[in-house]
């Protein structure tokens, strides 16, 4: 990962992507979003479930770096309205200009109802047609407050080649989660040499190889056996139903999915990802307990990572 792409997005060789600030209290987070840019990282990547809202947590971890780019991984388009987002989009920028970057998705976009712990999720209708219009409202939100010149920067969770098309056409890029190198290229070769390619990267740092595939493996089988659209994706990568019956995945899904083992395995995995087209990548670190902050493994990835 040369110095070309810190150059060219600004948000460095490597990056992290964790849902574990979720469930910490925020005094927690502000110290470990402070550690993780001492380290060095050129981004830290968050997701949202029904934990910490979003916006509020960009603005808690902005507030607690310096330097960072903080961003969204994705702040889920079916969680609020276009206008309310344009909103807080306008408000992050202009408080912190350059450093927040908004991702945007949400599977939960079909015809149909969801719930999350008992909690309904009205859809919003198809996928493709329903970000195109979410990002039409967005631009058409009138502004009575400062508006941030350059405005922040967007991206798309795109996965097929629609949607990668449409992150091309109308934001900076692409954030792909759960997926494979071969994805990578697909993604670069959909997208075009420049549009923004930044690919997030499921790692366990454990030389217990038999413990860390275990990790690794429970992770493949909450998303490709449970989610719609990441199962369509591993079809889409060539992946059948020896791959995914029982509710087990098969070893060479999580493989492909997953690096495990030491931190030259991490390090190779990234590297490969980069070779295929990706300008940054952000490494979410698994363990046993996904509610803990895997500091020890940042800390022990980023001389590696990060070129020091």
């Amino acid at each position: 990962m040369s110095d070309d792409a810190l150059a060219r997005t600004g948000l460095g060789r490597a990056g992290i992507w964790t849902f574990a600030f979720e469930g910490q209290p925020a005094g927690r987070v502000r110290e470990a979003a402070a550690e993780i840019e001492e380290l060095g990282y050129g981004a830290i990547w968050y997701g949202e479930g029904f934990g910490r809202d979003t916006v509020g947590q960009a603005w808690l971890l902005l507030s607690a770096t310096r330097r960072t780019v903080v961003a969204s991984g994705i702040a889920n388009i079916a969680f609020r309205e276009p206008l309310a987002m344009a909103m807080a989009e306008r408000a992050l920028g202009d408080a912190f200009p350059g450093r927040y970057l908004l991702g945007l998705g949400g599977h939960r976009v079909d015809d149909t109802v969801h719930e999350i712990d008992g909690y309904p999720v009205p859809a919003r209708g198809k996928a493709l047609s329903t970000m195109r219009r979410y990002l039409d409202s967005m631009d058409a939100a009138p502004a009575h407050g400062p508006v941030p010149d350059p405005a922040p920067r967007r991206v798309l969770a795109a996965l097929g080649p629609k949607m990668l098309a449409l992150a091309a056409e109308r934001t900076w890029g692409a954030h792909p989660y759960f997926v494979p190198v071969e994805h990578t290229a697909l993604a670069r070769r959909t997208m075009g040499p420049d549009a923004f390619l930044g690919v997030e990267q499921a790692v366990v740092l454990d030389t217990d190889v038999d413990r860390a595939r275990e990790v690794a493996t429970a992770h493949v089988a909450s998303y490709a056996t449970m989610a719609a659209h990441q199962e369509a994706n591993v079809r889409r990568m060539g992946f059948g139903d020896e791959d995914l019956a029982g509710g087990r995945p098969s070893r060479r899904l999580v493989d492909a999915i997953v690096a495990y083992g030491d931190v030259d395995t991490v390090h190779a995995r990234v590297r490969e990802h980069v070779d295929a087209g990706a300008d940054h990548v952000c490494v979410q670190v698994l363990t046993e307990d996904p509610a803990a902050l895997p500091l020890p493994q940042w800390r022990e990835l980023a001389p590696a990572l990060l070129g020091r």
